[in-house]
């Protein structure tokens, strides 16, 4: 792709967010609007949707469906799914493609940021094109990094929110992203992904507590942790282990089988008023994961009755 395509007008994308908005009125507005909200309600206000690389294993149009079979209508894309493309042409495709099946993209990533503004206009273009309201991020620590950020955060109104990757990463712990939102524009912020902070031996409901208001996106997983090889034994037996980390003596597994606090992470949510994405990402079983992800849809809904 050259630079002149790279390179487009606000004007062009509001031009394009206006053919994705017809395709979806042309196709019944009023119905998915009711069949969207029925969906939120059963997860108590939450958009909780997948964060697609979830369905790595299908493309786009297959995953997007087997996120409609699971009663989801939100997600968080990777760049298999959905890729990075400003051209126009491209915009109203993917617009098209969501529409078809009833999902909203609410954000994207995770993607790197430095101190290259044309690249990083470029992904703000796309997300202010596609009508995201967060982009997951891994920037440089650098203050020209993030003072490029603070600027485009303000120009386009679209938050960053840096993803915590796990141990031996840059923004392993929670103090990690503290210190590079500190003083920043309050649309710079975190996307706590709850199973890497649990890897990291962190508290995801301390991550929810210290960002507030800059907790811009949710990556749901669960990890569990064991003392012993005889406690990784057991748990094994379970049939709840999925992949295993013997260097941080942990599994990943499924949602709410795991160390992680679903229900006061969803409170904690409630209480900040939380209208972004709620992503639940599952790693495991690349080539077949619905039944599982199913599970863990099912453990969401049943934190979401424990709040009252």
């Amino acid at each position: 792709m050259t630079t002149q395509n790279l390179i487009t007008t606000r004007r062009s994308f509001l031009k394009a967010g206006a053919v994705g908005t017809g395709a979806l009125l042309t196709g019944g507005v009023s119905a998915v609007m009711a069949e969207s909200k029925k969906a939120v309600d059963q997860y108590g206000g939450f958009k909780l949707g997948l964060q697609s690389y979830s369905l790595r294993g299908y493309d786009a149009k297959n995953a997007l469906k087997h996120t409609r079979d699971l009663g989801l209508h939100y997600w968080e894309s990777f760049r298999n799914h959905i890729p990075v493309n400003t051209l126009p042409k491209h915009v109203a495709e993917q617009q098209k493609l969501l529409a078809g099946y009833d999902v909203k993209l609410m954000a994207f990533g995770v993607e790197n940021f430095d101190g290259n503004e044309t690249r990083a206009r470029e992904l703000f273009d796309f997300g202010k094109a596609m009508g995201v309201k967060a982009i997951s991020a891994y920037p440089k620590k650098d203050n020209k990094t993030f003072d490029l950020l603070d600027k485009l955060v303000e120009e386009y109104g679209i938050a960053i929110a840096i993803h915590n990757h796990g141990p031996g990463s840059g923004y392993d712990k929670i103090s990690d992203v503290e210190k590079v939102v500190k003083d920043r524009h309050p649309l710079v912020g975190a996307c706590v992904d709850t199973g890497h902070y649990l890897r990291s031996n962190e508290s995801p409901v301390d991550a929810i507590k210290r960002f507030g208001k800059r907790v811009f996106g949710v990556h749901l997983k669960d990890v569990k942790g064991y003392a012993t090889d005889a406690d990784a034994a057991a748990f094994i037996k379970t049939g709840k282990a999925r992949r295993q980390l013997k260097n941080e003596q942990k599994f990943f597994t499924l949602l709410g089988e795991g160390d992680l606090d679903v229900v006061c992470c969803l409170q904690l949510l409630r209480q900040l008023k939380y209208e972004n994405i709620v992503s639940l990402e599952y790693e495991e079983n690349k080539d077949n994961p619905l039944s599982d992800i199913a599970i863990c849809l099912d453990a969401v809904r049943k934190a979401v009755k424990q709040l009252g």
